[in-house]
């Protein structure tokens, strides 16, 4: 399916309780929603080899991006996710960005593969964060980030570099089997803490 046509499916008003359905599509070029205002979509299982860029895009709607394949960089960099954003299971063989991105829902990530970096910072989450069970190579930086639900990284592989500098983490902190290189992540590695820590 091309860029162009996926464009057009998602260019529906949201509504509550709807969706476009676009399990398992299969991107051919470089997918751009940069500054989009999105429905609810449910991309699961779908593959972007030429990565995407959701610079500052609204999704209104549940985000499903579950099981999708990313093959290039994918930027969401100042999106605005108004519901519940899922990437469980996702891989990025490119740069993942997400600095600046705001999460109104939960933001789950968990068993996701960041193979070329991952970049969080200045990201604000207002539900659950999970990063369960993810693993990541490359430059990893959440600083700045703030998380007003909590963050679970229950089994979480980060490089040793990986920065947590000055980050806020309000409510529960998770951090049961998480690596950060050889060592445990702790939560001496955030900036702040607020709540229940569990290592």
């Amino acid at each position: 399916m091309r860029a162009e046509a996926i464009q057009q499916a998602l260019e529906v008003p949201w509504r509550h309780g709807a969706h476009v359905d676009l399990r398992g599509v299969v991107c051919e070029d470089r997918l751009d929603l940069s500054g989009l205002d999105l429905p609810g979509v449910d991309f699961t299982g779908a593959r972007f080899d030429a990565g995407i860029d959701a610079t500052g895009a609204r999704f209104a709607g549940l985000s499903w991006f579950g099981g999708a394949a990313f093959g290039d960089d994918a930027a969401f960099d100042g999106a605005l996710f108004l519901n519940d954003a899922r990437f469980e299971d996702a891989s990025f063989s490119g740069g993942a960005r997400f600095t600046g991105a705001e999460f109104r829902g939960i933001g789950r990530f968990d068993r996701a593969r960041f193979q070329a970096g991952a970049r969080f910072e200045d990201a604000v989450a207002y539900g659950n964060f999970s990063l369960q069970e993810a693993k990541a190579a490359g430059v990893v930086s959440f600083h700045g980030a703030e998380w007003l639900g909590g963050l679970w990284c229950h089994g979480a592989r980060l490089p040793a570099d990986a920065d947590f500098g000055e980050t806020q983490v309000h409510g529960r902190l998770w951090l049961r089997g998480a690596r950060r290189g050889n060592g445990s992540l702790t939560p001496q590695a955030f900036g702040m803490t607020f709540g229940y820590d569990y290592r």
